[in-house]
């Protein structure tokens, strides 16, 4: 990929005009232009007559070496599946785990589960390739893989149990050789596509999986994007240069590091020589009719056709095309926590922890309850409007940190470092995150989760959301007792829009892992309290 210069460098750099005749340093920014005067003709017809083979070879070459990798890969997997398996096998019924739950029978041996390891290999394949594992942003990402496998292995534990119950398999099937069988599955393809990234992340082998593509247009947000695309190392493809939009206008002036490769008018013979397998308009400011033309091309020579919207500009994670009557429509519609299952994950989590929670911190509330009262006779709690999950409003539930007077003047606001409204005892439990047990009542009602945002006031978000961007783009999901923005020292008098930046984050990235990490820290990140 054309790597864009600093901003130093781009200073620097005098700003060239545009000549169709100037041959890039790199072979794969050849420049093409159909109004080209007879040298520019001439030497475009050599340029065709002597590079043409290697273009077409070196367009075709990743998708050859891509296709060797995956059937490396399947080969590899399915092996790995086999001896996982038999590995299983071999550690319920033949070593000393035979005695653990219901006692293995006795001369049991890998032949008579013969039927149950075909179906259990086949069952993991099918599973995998589901998953798709095997795509070109899978393999070139460790996260995506690791969460592949593992989400998986959970759903092969449950078919395979299921299935071999329901079929009646002779013998019965062990509960014991399924949970090994998960647990060697997992360990054994986790560290096998471990190595596997380590060997693909490197640049000589991640530049041959990946798509060369050439951008058709330019815009302010497609630079920024730039930055981040270069260091990327999961990216899918390489851009390679840029065609001028049609008319030769665009939203923003092409920056002159980055290659130029021909007019919009050059765009059908680029695609004829295979210079590329993916085209991506980047400039939204382009005719409906040119771009439906840039598409047909495409489709034509067998390219792939993207645009790149920059009307979305959070949660980019849960960007989704679908198809409405046959109309396609693009929204933000998969976040992780759209999912069913990961709702019902982290709901179960919540249930388990606001129970344990409770009961755990029943006798600490307590004593605190008896300090606050006594330094502050009235209500030791205090009850809260907060706005939850899709703007529903709820009371959280908190100890009292400050004096009941707190409020008298009818102003709403954050507490800041050393508030002279806050009880001499308020200051400690605010730093131990004390006055947060009760909410964990509000986590077993369903009002709150463990981990989120948090919760704000009404009155206040109708503020902060004109004033704040995307700042209510938080309530796509239930508030938190802590969050990732607290854990990071975003919390009471702090910036806004960083406490934002990574509530979204958190939003886009959600994993169960990622929300226990986030109570661990709690426990011990404590930055920002007052």
């Amino acid at each position: 990929m054309v790597a864009p210069p600093s901003p130093q460098e781009r200073r620097a750099r005098p700003t060239e005009a545009y000549d169709p005749c100037r041959i890039p340093t790199s072979p794969f920014h050849r420049p093409l232009n159909s109004n080209m005067s007879p040298a520019c003709e001439k030497l475009k017809f050599l340029q065709k007559q002597s590079n043409r083979s290697s273009w077409h070879c070196s367009a075709t070459g990743s998708r050859a070496a891509f296709n060797r990798l995956v059937l490396g890969a399947l080969l590899v997997d399915w092996l790995l599946i086999v001896a996982a398996l038999f590995g299983a096998h071999w550690l319920r019924f033949e070593t000393s785990l035979s005695h653990i739950g219901v006692p293995a029978e006795a001369g049991v041996v890998s032949t008579d589960y013969l039927g149950h390891l075909v179906l259990g290999v086949g069952l993991m394949m099918a599973i995998l390739i589901g998953q798709q594992i095997y795509s070109r942003e899978c393999l070139l990402s460790f996260l995506n893989t690791i969460r592949a496998i593992w989400k998986g292995v959970l759903i092969w534990l449950l078919v395979y149990l299921s299935l071999t119950l329901i079929l009646k398999f002779e013998p019965a099937i062990s509960r014991v050789y399924c949970a090994l069988s998960a647990f060697v599955l997992v360990s054994a393809l986790s560290i096998w596509r471990a190595i596997l990234w380590r060997v693909i992340r490197s640049e000589k082998y991640s530049r041959a999986l990946r798509l060369r593509a050439i951008i058709v247009g330019w815009s302010g947000d497609f630079e920024d994007a730039i930055d981040r695309l270069a260091v990327a190392t999961d990216r899918p493809f390489d851009i390679i240069g840029v065609v001028r939009a049609p008319l030769g206008e665009s939203q923003a002036a092409v920056p002159d590091w980055m290659p130029m490769l021909g007019s919009y008018e050059s765009l059908d013979s680029l695609l004829q020589m295979r210079v590329c397998q993916v085209v991506l308009v980047a400039d939204n400011s382009i005719s409906s009719a040119s771009i439906l033309h840039i598409a047909s091309v495409c489709e034509k020579e067998m390219i792939e056709f993207k645009l790149v919207p920059t009307y979305f500009r959070v949660l980019l994670s849960g960007l989704h095309l679908e198809s409405v009557a046959g109309v396609p429509i693009l929204g933000i519609s998969r976040l992780p926590l759209h999912s069913t299952f990961d709702q019902f994950l982290k709901r179960s989590v919540d249930l388990v922890g606001g129970l344990v929670g409770l009961i755990l911190s029943a006798p600490v509330i307590g004593v605190f309850s008896w300090l606050i009262h006594r330094e502050s006779p009235g209500s030791v709690f205090y009850r809260q409007r907060r706005l939850g999950a899709n703007g529903k409003q709820f009371d959280m539930i908190k100890l009292r940190s400050m004096r009941l007077d707190a409020e008298a003047a009818g102003v709403v606001g954050w507490t800041v470092k050393d508030d002279p409204r806050r009880l001499r005892i308020g200051g400690f439990m605010r730093k131990w995150n004390i006055d947060e047990l009760p909410q964990f009542w509000n986590v077993v009602k369903g009002d709150m989760s463990l981990v989120g945002p948090r919760p704000e006031r009404p009155e206040l978000i109708e503020q902060f959301k004109e004033s704040i961007p995307h700042y209510n783009a938080r309530h796509n999901i239930k508030p938190g007792i802590t969050g990732w923005a607290q854990v990071n020292g975003l919390r009471g008098d702090t910036d806004l829009s960083e406490r934002v930046r990574f509530d979204l984050h958190y939003i886009e990235n959600w994993n169960v892992l990622l929300d226990f990490q986030i109570m661990f820290l709690t426990m011990f990140k404590r930055e920002g309290a007052c």
